[in-house]
């Protein structure tokens, strides 16, 4: 195979605009239906004759419409690619006989670098058309993987003696993620590309790439454990009033940009504003995406708790089987009212909980296990009795509940029967002080008499008593 050959299938993709052909084209990785497509291209020429092949073929080969200055970009982007091929071919091989060198996978992040910046800078002086900015996102997403290797590769090949009993941020011979930390830099100047555009006609505007690379931000300040930085990515999106409306943006950059929106509110506490941007990606994901579903799930249902003090229902979560061993056990806990077992399901799910950053919303969750302990000895108490010219209908529940009640179910429920294990009566009046500052619970106590006084009407909101 020739590079005309080689290069047909990019010159047909970039004949019809399409930035996700042209993507595919220049993948790191070869196409399922074509595994030897990378080998093709890379024995279509040297190191030598690379840059001579690519002018040959733009210039001879099959028609793409290509002005002058399109096919001068394209050249240095494709020889980039090439060169950026060969290293990853060379890597492979190297990988496969157990030879991988540190320097390797430094390289091919280097290389593939070199293709985003061409990239960059053909498409901030116009020479690119427009649609070129969703190529660039494809290629700046294999960038950032190339940056996780590269800096994992680092990390072993560069190990730090002296650092034992501290943590790596504390002593470290290189940077923990120094390659994904400079991607995160290309990817700034991505985005100030779109965001900055100032052509008029909107249909030719850059801007509708605006959301996809704040995505891609999102993706790398989330791995760099910088989730801070998201918010100036937020900020300046918020402060601009000429990008197009939101709803015009395609559905999967919507999704994307509310999740993050959404997790970054929830890990602000934001549990409101959080579980808005988390429902509406929910409503907009396809509905066939069940990794994303969980992915949405893994923070709407904490948010819940929170917001509505609601549990997801079984049918939810055995549509999702990682959320239910997730969460099943918490949720099965909060609905009896146990927290024995709702300590021991945090406890046990405390690692993956931790990792995803819903501990300790979900530790909070606990005032809503409470509620439906002390909702069962309400429940318990029974009826009034009725008076004369009373009917079935006009009976009320008993409100006036001896605190020692409570308390008797606070030492069962805690720790269960015959622990040993003592709750003060002190301890049990604060915590149901707590649920009814707190708005779980409508009453008073009446320390006097020994006696919890509930409202008759909506003793516990939202539970339907």
């Amino acid at each position: 195979m020739n590079m005309q050959e080689a290069l047909a299938p990019f010159q047909d993709a970039y004949a019809t605009g399409s930035a996700q052909a042209v993507a595919d084209f220049l993948s790191p990785d070869p196409p399922s239906r074509d595994p030897g497509r990378l080998y093709d291209f890379w024995r279509a020429s040297n190191e030598d004759k690379i840059e001579g092949d690519v002018r040959y073929a733009f210039k001879y080969g099959r028609t793409s419409g290509m002005s002058p200055g399109e096919a001068t970009a394209w050249l240095d982007i494709v020889v980039c690619y090439w060169r950026a091929v060969d290293k990853i071919l060379k890597a492979d091989q190297a990988k496969n006989q157990g030879k991988l060198s540190d320097r390797q996978l430094m390289d091919v992040y280097d290389a593939w670098k070199d293709i985003t910046s061409n990239f960059i800078k053909y498409i901030s002086n116009g020479t690119l058309p427009h649609w070129t900015v969703f190529t660039l996102y494809f290629t700046a997403n294999n960038l950032r993987k190339f940056a996780i290797k590269a800096d994992e590769q680092l990390a072993k090949a560069k190990p730090v003696a002296f650092s034992a009993g501290f943590q790596d941020d504390v002593v470290s011979a290189v940077k923990k993620s120094e390659k994904l930390e400079e991607a995160a830099r290309v990817f700034n100047r991505i985005f100030a590309l779109c965001l900055g555009d100032r052509t008029p006609d909107m249909m030719q505007s850059r801007k509708w790439g605006v959301y996809c690379i704040a995505n891609l931000q999102f993706k790398t300040y989330f791995k760099l454990k910088a989730i801070s930085l998201s918010k100036n990515v937020v900020r300046s999106i918020e402060a601009q009033n000429d990008l197009p409306a939101f709803h015009l943006y395609p559905a999967s950059h919507r999704v994307t940009y509310k999740y993050y929106l959404g997790v970054i509110s929830f890990l602000q506490e934001d549990y409101t504003k959080a579980e808005s941007c988390l429902t509406e990606a929910l409503n907009l994901c396809y509905a066939k995406s069940v990794k994303n579903k969980e992915l949405i799930l893994t923070y709407l249902i904490p948010c819940r708790l929170i917001t509505q003090h609601t549990v997801p229902t079984a049918e939810l979560l055995n549509e999702f089987p990682h959320l239910k061993r997730l969460f099943g056990g918490l949720v099965s806990s909060i609905r009896k009212g146990d927290l024995s077992g709702f300590d021991k399901a945090l406890a046990e799910g405390e690692p993956e909980f931790v990792k995803r950053r819903v501990f300790l919303t979900l530790e909070r969750s606990r005032d809503i296990a409470l509620r439906n302990l002390l909702r069962k000895v309400f429940l318990a108490e029974g009826w009034e009795d009725l008076k004369e010219g009373q009917t079935e209908k006009d009976r009320i529940r008993k409100s006036r509940i001896p605190t020692a009640h409570f308390v008797a179910a606070l030492r069962i429920g805690t720790a269960g029967a015959g622990s040993g294990q003592v709750v003060e009566d002190d301890e049990v009046e604060c915590l149901m002080a707590n649920m009814i500052y707190k708005g779980l619970m409508k009453g008073y106590i009446s320390r006097e008499h020994g006696m919890v006084v509930l409202n008759k009407k909506g003793a516990f909101p939202g539970t339907g008593v």
